[in-house]
């Protein structure tokens, strides 16, 4: 199945809530401007959309541990963009915390390619991991203002039914509409990911930015990729090594100390 594929059909079951909390969020709200709009339409196509697409396609090449490494780079993303683009000050702790996510990385990537019999394709999938990451910190670094100006609810609805569009003119313009005749379970694993993987997710993180501030809400995060390192394991029979768990420690204290007041 194509990576787009899976994404349309994820982005289908979770169209419904987005419809119902963008109308009932902006009931009695003003109306957005023309740059208001031409801001969520750039999240929109940054945050659920672009990072989602390059995320799927990475993963076909790349294990999903280093895929989680790889993606917890935004925090650090999110800063260097925030530095070049709001001007703020990048401090002795956000450089250290930068460097210690990308020693974690270099550790991770260490081991993929020591196991892969295709370390071209761990390159390629790095690299689609990284757009995905990138795009995401995009997304988070102009989201704040525009959840302070519009409401953490209108502004994830209306951005989520923008990524959902872009979503389906891609699927429409590469697949087959018959691409959608899938087995149960596929419709099954498109639904959790639609509540579970989508729609939690994104209002939550979105509360939780208007509450605590993009930081913190990144910090709380910092489990994501040590569990699904386990998990990989676990489940998929990923191999484990210490290379995968020293990393992860590396990123997981990138993090942390980013987050730390």
């Amino acid at each position: 199945m194509a990576a787009v594929t899976l994404l349309a059909l994820r982005m289908v079951f979770a169209l419904p809530v987005f419809v119902w909390v963008g109308l009932r969020a902006s009931r009695n709200a003003a109306p957005l401007t023309r740059r208001d709009w031409g801001v969520v339409v750039m999240l929109g196509l940054l945050g659920y959309y672009g990072a989602s697409i390059f995320d799927f396609l990475g993963l076909q090449y790349i294990s999903a541990g280093l895929e989680r490494l790889i993606l917890f780079t935004y925090p650090t993303l999110t800063i260097l963009i925030s530095a070049l683009f709001f001007g703020h000050r990048v401090g002795r702790r956000e450089a250290g915390a930068i460097v210690l996510c990308y020693l974690g990385i270099a550790a991770a990537f260490a081991h993929d390619l020591g196991v892969s019999a295709d370390t071209a394709a761990v390159w390629v999938g790095g690299g689609f991991v990284f757009a995905s990451s990138l795009s995401y910190a995009l997304y988070l670094a102009g989201s704040a203002r525009m959840i302070a100006r519009l409401g953490a609810a209108r502004f994830t609805a209306l951005a989520m039914l923008v990524s959902t569009a872009a979503t389906l003119i891609h699927f429409f313009a590469t697949q087959p509409l018959a691409a959608l005749i899938q087995p149960l379970p596929i419709y099954a694993y498109g639904l959790g990911m639609a509540v579970l993987s989508t729609v939690i997710p994104v209002f939550a993180q979105s509360a939780a930015i208007r509450r605590i501030g993009s930081g913190r809400a990144a910090l709380i995060g910092t489990v994501g990729p040590l569990a699904t390192i386990v998990l990989g394991w676990w489940i998929l029979g990923e191999s484990l090594s210490a290379w995968q768990i020293g990393g992860a420690g590396l990123v997981v204290a990138g993090v942390v100390l980013v987050g730390r007041r």
